[in-house]
């Protein structure tokens, strides 16, 4: 893609999902995108599939695995002198990360454009701190990149312009479409199943895994399931399990390590159902066509919310609602309300057109 001004483009990111969604975008930005990647995810086990779905970043730091507000501020202050001398002709941001905030301010102290894919999410929780970064960042962006009509309504309702606003949809369809699976990684881990229909979970958010007993009750809902559990536990959860003296429990359930991104699509594709408190998980179950128990008290993702995908605010809940999930089925593949895959190519459009027209 060809685009008009011959300054670069910054892309700031931190997390494995940011990786994800906008590797199509980097693709599309070609010689002109700048990576920086903040190190927000710093475990090897998260991190070391980025090269296969990003380019490699052009500046590395290393924030992670301190306090939220050190890591803001921390990222924030090497943004801005990082861009000093030679700022970019834009910035593009994606979600609620630390690293997504970081950059939106960093932008804003030096006068860059700032883009904000995946704008006017709200789960109207404020124990989320992922709702406080993506409300600021939505008020400091020049263009709000929405998913859905009802992210318009959102950023409506803050008095956000409609001269800032534009419906897009989510990258993640198209990097979902465009991953190749790797179906033989998953073939491993099924294998000692014997062909019995298994369900997938991930359990990562703080609200899960930072109470003792909250992660109890899920580790232990999740062992009385008439399915068998392939727990794809995340390094942060694995710390905790060990710290609260809770490593029993996983002795119930088949726990891999962290997958690479093409493993654990094709073997989350194959699965009866999925449980987890992921918000991209809630975005990719429809678009491969499985079934979502969603482990959290709310949602920023109320669109996901359906038949095929239900919130349990409660674990105790979860052994009766996966019962009933399993009669019905898998349901049709590709059903989500988060776009038609070409949120990349208009969002790069997007951004040519504001980069080009900043003085």
């Amino acid at each position: 893609m060809s685009f008009s001004t011959g300054r670069s483009i910054a892309v700031v990111l931190g997390t494995r999902p940011e990786m994800i969604k906008l590797s199509v975008l980097i693709t599309l930005l070609g010689d002109q995108a700048r990576v920086i990647h903040t190190g927000q995810h710093y475990d090897p086990t998260m991190t070391g599939d980025s090269a296969s779905t990003v380019h490699r970043p052009h500046l590395q730091m290393k924030v992670g695995g301190q306090h939220r507000g050190v890591q803001i501020g921390a990222a924030t202050a090497q943004l801005t002198q990082a861009w000093h001398d030679d700022p970019p002709a834009a910035v593009i941001v994606q979600g609620d990360t630390n690293a997504a905030l970081a950059g939106a301010l960093a932008a804003n102290a030096i006068h860059v454009p700032l883009i904000h894919v995946e704008a006017g999410l709200r789960s109207h929780d404020r124990a989320m701190p992922e709702e406080h970064n993506r409300i600021v960042i939505d008020h400091l962006a020049d263009l709000c990149c929405a998913v859905t009509s009802q992210n318009v309504a959102n950023l409506w309702a803050e008095g956000i312009p409609d001269s800032r606003i534009v419906l897009t949809g989510n990258p993640i369809v198209e990097a979902v479409h465009l991953t190749e699976r790797d179906h033989a990684a998953a073939l491993r881990l099924t294998a000692p199943l014997g062909g019995e229909p298994y369900a997938v979970s991930t359990l990562h958010r703080p609200e899960n895994v930072d109470d003792p007993d909250r992660l109890r009750r899920m580790l232990t809902s999740l062992a009385t399931l008439d399915l068998p559990v392939l727990l794809v536990i995340h390094p942060r959860t694995r710390q905790r399990v060990q710290q609260f003296g809770l490593s029993d429990l996983l002795a119930q359930l088949h726990v891999p390590d962290p997958l690479s991104y093409p493993a654990f699509l094709a073997l989350a594709e194959q699965a009866s159902l999925l449980i987890s408190g992921s918000g991209g998980i809630q975005e990719e179950a429809g678009i491969l066509g499985v079934r979502l128990l969603v482990l959290r008290r709310s949602t920023e993702r109320p669109e996901a919310l359906s038949a095929d995908c239900a919130l349990i605010p409660q674990p105790e809940q979860l052994p009766a609602l996966a019962r009933s999930m399993a009669k019905l089925g898998k349901p049709s593949p590709g059903v989500t309300p988060f776009g038609d895959g070409q949120a990349s190519t208009h969002i790069a459009d997007l951004t040519d057109m504001l980069a080009t027209s900043a003085p």
